[in-house]
C-alpha cells in the first residue's frame, strides 16, 4: 500500500549542494511525484547567520511512518548531519516528515511562511 507523503528540505550549510543529493536519495527512496521551488529564509533560532534554501516534496512510499522517518534520520547521518554542528548552527541537511496521508508531523512548521508559501 502506498502512503501519500510531503517532506521539508532544509539546507543553511552548501545549500545547493546538499539539497541536490537530498533529492537524489530521496528518489532512491521513495516515489516522488513532485518539487516545489527553492526558497531562501532567513535563519530562525540560529547561532548563524546563513541563510536556509527550503523546497517540499511530495510523494508517496510504501514505507511505514517509522521506516521513512528511521531512514530520514539515517540520510540525514549518512550526509553529515552531527549533533556538534548543529549545537553551531550548521544543517548540511534537514529532512521532515510533514504528512503522512492525512496525518500532519512537525505542526509548527506547517506555520512558517516558507512552508505556507510552497503548499
Amino acid at each position: 500500500m502506498l502512503h501519500t507523503i510531503i517532506l521539508s528540505l532544509a539546507s543553511n550549510y552548501q545549500q545547493d549542494y546538499n539539497l541536490s543529493e537530498a533529492r537524489r536519495r530521496l528518489e532512491q527512496l521513495i516515489h516522488v511525484w513532485r518539487y516545489t521551488e527553492s526558497l531562501w529564509t532567513e535563519p530562525i533560532h540560529s547561532p548563524l547567520p546563513n541563510l536556509y534554501l527550503n523546497q517540499l516534496l511530495f510523494g508517496a512510499t510504501s514505507l511505514s511512518v517509522n521506516q521513512l522517518n528511521e531512514s530520514l534520520k539515517q540520510m540525514e547521518t549518512e550526509m553529515g548531519r552531527t549533533p556538534e554542528e548543529r549545537h553551531q548552527g550548521i544543517v548540511r541537511i534537514d529532512l521532515d516528515l510533514l504528512q503522512y496521508d492525512s496525518k500532519r508531523y512537525h505542526l509548527a512548521d506547517w506555520e512558517r511562511p516558507y512552508v505556507k508559501k510552497l503548499l
